[in-house]
Formats: C-alpha cells, structure tokens, sequence
C-alpha cells in the first residue's frame, strides 16, 4: 500500500482544519464580541456531549474487580502528577509561542493552537481511524472526523485567530504517524490487524473513556473562554500522560484480579 493511501484520511482532516479556519478568519473578525462568546459556548456544549459520550465506555470496562471508572480516575490522577512534572502544558504553550513569533501571529495564538491540538487529536476516532487508514486504505473514519474537525475549526478560529490553523500541524504529526506506524505494528499486537477489534477491545475502551473525561476538560475550557473566565481553566495537557497510564493500570488490575 502506498504512503499516500495510507495518509489519504489524515490530509483530507488537515485541509479541513485549514479551510475551517481560513473561513472562521474571514467570518468572525466581522462578528460581535457577544456572538464570538456564544459561538464558544455552543462548541463547548457539544464538545462535552463528545466527551461524556466517550467517559461512557469506562462503564464497559472492568480490570478484575476494579471497575473502569476507578481505573481512569487513577490513570488520570497519576498522569496529572507525571505531567505537572514534565510541563507538558508549558511546552504547549512554548510550541504555540515559538510558532506565533516565528510566523508573526496575534492575539490569542497560543491559546487558540493548544485547544484545538488538543481536541482534535484526543479521542477514538485518532486511533481507530489512523488504524483503519494505515492497514487498508480506508480512510471513511478520518473523512468523517475531518468534517466535525473543520467546523470546530471554524468556530475556534473566530475567536482565538490563526493558531488554530496551525493544529493542523499537529493533527499532520499525530495521525499521519499513527497510520504509518499501524501496518508495521498493528497485525502482531491486534490479532489479525482488523481495526474493528477496537471497538470492543477493554484496553481501547478504557483510553476512549479517559480521553472521554479530558475533553469534557476542554469543553470546560471553551465554555470559560465564552464566558470571560479563561484563569480557571482545566490544565488538559496535563493530563495527557494518562493516556498511555490507563493501559497499564487496567493490565495490572486484571493480573491482581
């Protein structure tokens, strides 16, 4: 399979991102202020349906006798010690800043490109998509987050500006890499690379849970960020750590029982 069948999804969702940008750019330095919040709002409140959506696949989890909700609170409780102490968020935001100078960006650069690196590669449809992607060309998954990432994109940028279009940077990295790497790992750690597995796998319900519970941190965000308050926000990507935690923690809970 070529190289650019198995990126087909990822650059369709990185066009989609840009053009949601560039149309959010145009569209919302004309909006009020008032409308620019209420358009947050509005994203906010749908990013948490996603989330709690996802938080619902903890409910389908349980490591021994420990059920998933636990599992992922753990995961999360350590993955925001480890990433406090890394300063996974500062780096973020470093990122965001070295871009902003580097490209010459205003206003709300860096806050506009680590919200929307943030949403649009947390979540199960960056995994099993970028599986799907990479084992047999199929990008339908990654088209169909594309679209759902290009209006988030659009909203954003309205009010944060062009460090949104920048994620797309970030969405280039994170699922081109995960297709590449998938036909190279997948086959031997999925039993017969059929990404479809996933949708029942207890490690991969778990992730999609806590991920689940991070982007309700980010609706959270969005939803200050309308309302005037972002100095209370949620400190999500410090939290990230727990991602890769929640795997381990469900492995040892099964194994103790």
């Amino acid at each position: 399979m070529s190289v650019l069948s198995q990126l087909s999804g990822t650059l369709v969702n990185v066009v989609t991102v840009l053009l949601g940008t560039s149309v959010g750019l145009a569209v919302g330095g004309r909006l009020p202020e008032r409308t620019q919040r209420t358009l947050l709002q509005t994203l906010s409140l749908v990013t948490l349906f996603i989330g709690l959506d996802m938080a619902g696949s903890l409910n389908r989890v349980q490591g021994g006798a420990v059920p998933g909700v636990i599992l992922a609170l753990v995961s999360l409780a350590l993955g925001a010690v480890i990433g406090e102490a890394l300063g996974i968020e500062e780096a973020l935001e470093r990122l965001g800043e070295t871009l902003k100078r580097r490209f010459r960006g205003g206003g709300r650069f860096t806050e506009g490109f680590v919200a929307a690196s943030l949403l649009f590669c947390i979540g199960p449809m960056t995994v099993i998509g970028g599986l799907q992607n990479g084992l047999t060309g199929d990008s339908a998954t990654y088209v169909l987050k594309a679209t759902l990432d290009g209006i988030a994109a659009l909203a954003l940028a309205g009010a944060y500006g062009i460090g949104v279009g920048f994620s797309a940077l970030t969405v280039l990295a994170v699922q081109g890499g995960i297709s590449l790497l998938a036909g190279t790992f997948a086959a031997g750690l999925l039993g017969g690379a059929d990404p479809q597995i996933l949708k029942t796998n207890p490690y991969v319900l778990l992730i999609t849970g806590a991920g689940g519970l991070t982007i309700i941190g980010i609706s959270w965000n969005l939803m200050l960020a309308g309302l005037g308050f972002e100095d209370r926000r949620v400190r999500v990507g410090s939290l990230l750590p727990a991602l890769l935690i929640a795997p381990l923690a469900l492995w040892l809970a099964t194994r103790l029982g």
